[in-house]
């Protein structure tokens, strides 16, 4: 009931529109149990020989009632949809906004299809309830004891005799909104496991048609359809099988009030108009509590889908704006590391509300957080200060926390223990806003959206003038590769950046975040991706860009850390070594070790490539 009532109060925001739909909605109600009373008039002034005048004016009076009843209802659906679709889109609204608030903790464990589908079918079934089961349930309860009252005023014992159905069918209602729920659940639960495995094949479609397994991924999303299709199907029955009986009860009940009503026009003075009155009337019933199983189905529907929705707005982010936070400004640079250590552990949120259990609610699997989690890399007491404009390079073994060091200062993640500062101020006393403007970051993985190369690289700075946007793509060596483009930088970039190589990429990104201007600047394995030639035309122009600004490098080649004022060696969460590069080599630890390897590395493939031109 809890989640229904937090679903009412999205509706509640538009308090001018549902007044008027209920309006609408009672006076359709109102009007169409009008018409079996003046039917049934009309047929006893026509057996009591009554005048043609009255009987037009009882046909008249019918023909305006549904007029006015149609257009009532006709202001009622645009009036209920309108309202629907407004919930629908602030529900969706919030959904995104919220996501967007999480920190890295949070995404680290989602699917991606999961969330997709959280913030479309589950919407959906919430829209339904507003416009079916929250709007469209009062028109049957006004129908329902509005026909009930009319019926009982006619004749109280024929009257006991139709509605003994009532009580069978509101039971059978009340026993089956459990079970529908727990379908419901269920079906969506396997609806986002579905969009996961299509999300990740056309994702993936290049190394799906690279490695030859087509027919794998279809078989994968052919046994995910199937398993909604069959949750869904078997659903449905229930529903048509609930359907189905209530009929039944209803055409019982109907068939016991034509034989003793017509029983007592024959035999007790009960007038022909006033059992037609009674059984349309009945009528009138049946649909309501046939469709009474319409309503358990969209409420039960609605909860599992609120439950899955709310999980994710109700999720906590361990990044959070504390109390008196203020404007970071700009700052010089002067970036400092005082004991910190870091653990994924503590920086993820709960898997679900602690309102929903531990099986969120439904008697089903956590469904928000899935099996691949963060990488695990943990950082321990981490002492480091940077001088402004310093290049600070950190290299180290998969997993040893380079990544993790660098998504610390912008407050991708919060540290476990300790604090950094930037120009003596802690990062967590700041705003998010200002702190993020003043720290530029190239993701190892680099996005690029649908959109022209101009609209890429001035992301975030979407007001720059394209001298601007021209002289970051110069910065990273790009400016002549766009302008050989068809409409140089009104050129359309495909999904993810798919028409660009992987060196393209990588300088679209730091263009991107050069364009940001930042004083300090991370840069996550950004010319991992790129040959020896575009390795060094990048380094040659971030040598320039570089200057004046506080620069984190973050490799795994050593190639590219040789100009750095200082490098940290990380193992396993822990700075192993420090010192300039001509200080590590002369010196017998890793980093000497590694640049060995890669330097045999490189002259093996010179020597091979010298043997092959020979």
């Amino acid at each position: 009931m809890g989640v229904l009532l937090r679903l009412a109060g999205y509706t509640l925001r538009y308090k001018p529109q549902l007044t008027l739909v209920y309006i609408c909605l009672t006076g359709s109600t109102l009007l169409s149990l009008a018409i079996p009373r003046f039917l049934g008039i009309t047929i006893d002034t026509a057996l009591e020989g009554g005048g043609t005048r009255v009987l037009v004016l009882l046909a008249l009076s019918v023909l305006g009632i549904s007029v006015l009843r149609g257009a009532l209802g006709y202001g009622q659906s645009y009036l209920s949809e309108y309202i629907s679709q407004k919930v629908a889109y602030d529900i969706r609204h919030s959904f995104l906004a919220h996501l967007q608030a999480l920190s890295f903790g949070f995404h680290d464990r989602q699917r991606t299809g999961d969330l997709m589908s959280r913030a479309t079918a589950d919407v959906e079934s919430v829209r339904w309830f507003v416009s079916f089961g929250l709007i469209y349930s009062l028109h049957i309860l006004v129908l329902v004891v509005g026909a009930t009252g009319l019926m009982l005023s006619i004749d109280l014992d024929l009257a006991l005799v139709g509605l003994a159905a009532v009580p069978v069918a509101v039971y059978i209602a009340i026993r089956m909104s459990h079970r529908f729920k727990q379908l419901w659940m269920g079906v969506q639960i396997e609806t986002g496991r579905m969009t996961t495995v299509l999300q990740e094949n056309l994702s993936g479609m290049r190394v799906v048609k690279a490695f030859g397994t087509e027919e794998y991924e279809k078989d994968k999303f052919r046994e995910a359809a199937n398993v909604v299709t069959e949750e869904t199907f078997t659903v449905n029955r229930l529903h048509a099988a609930n359907s189905s009986l209530l009929s039944t009860l209803f055409a019982l009940a109907t068939a016991v009030v034509i034989w003793y009503g017509g029983w007592q026009v024959v035999n007790s003075g009960m007038t022909a108009g006033e059992l037609t009155q009674f059984i349309l009337y009945l009528g009138l019933l049946v649909f309501p509590v046939r469709m009474s199983g319409w309503v358990v189905n969209t409420f039960s529907r609605s909860i599992s889908a609120g439950e899955r929705i709310f999980q994710v707005l109700d999720a906590t982010s361990p990044v959070e704006e504390g109390q008196g936070v203020t404007d970071l400004g700009r700052v010089s640079g002067r970036v400092r590391f005082e004991g910190v250590s870091f653990s994924y552990d503590h920086s993820t949120p709960p898997e679900a509300p602690a309102s929903l259990g531990a099986n969120g609610g439904a008697g089903y699997p956590p469904p928000v957080l899935s099996a691949a989690g963060p990488s695990g890399a943990t950082l321990r007491d981490i002492n480091l200060e940077v001088s402004p404009g310093q290049k600070i390079a950190i290299l180290g073994a998969p997993g040893s926390g380079k990544s993790t060091l660098g998504s610390l200062i912008p407050r991708f993640y919060d540290v476990t223990q300790g604090n950094i500062t930037i120009d003596g101020v802690d990062v967590r006393d700041v705003t998010l806003e200002s702190l993020r403007r003043n720290v530029g970051v190239v993701l190892q993985d680099v996005f690029l959206f649908i959109a022209s190369v101009r609209e890429n690289i001035s992301y975030g700075v979407a007001d720059a003038p394209l001298e601007q946007v021209a002289a970051a793509a110069r910065a990273a060596n790009l400016h002549d590769f766009i302008m050989g483009l068809p409409n140089g930088y009104d050129t359309l970039v495909g999904e993810r950046g798919v028409t660009l190589s992987g060196g393209q990429k990588q300088r679209m990104a730091i263009a991107r975040t050069l364009l940001l201007d930042p004083p300090v600047l991370i840069l996550d394995d950004s010319t991992s991706s790129v040959d020896a030639q575009t390795e060094s035309l990048i380094q040659h122009a971030l040598d320039e860009v570089m200057k004046g600004r506080t620069t984190f490098i973050i490799a795994n080649r050593v190639s590219s850390l040789k100009r750095a004022d200082l490098i940290l060696v990380l193992r396993d969460g822990e700075i192993a070594e420090r010192g300039t590069h001509q200080e590590l080599i002369t010196g017998d630890g890793l980093y000497s070790e590694i640049y060995q390897l890669q330097l045999l590395a490189e002259e093996d493939v010179l020597t091979e490539t010298s043997a092959g031109d020979s």
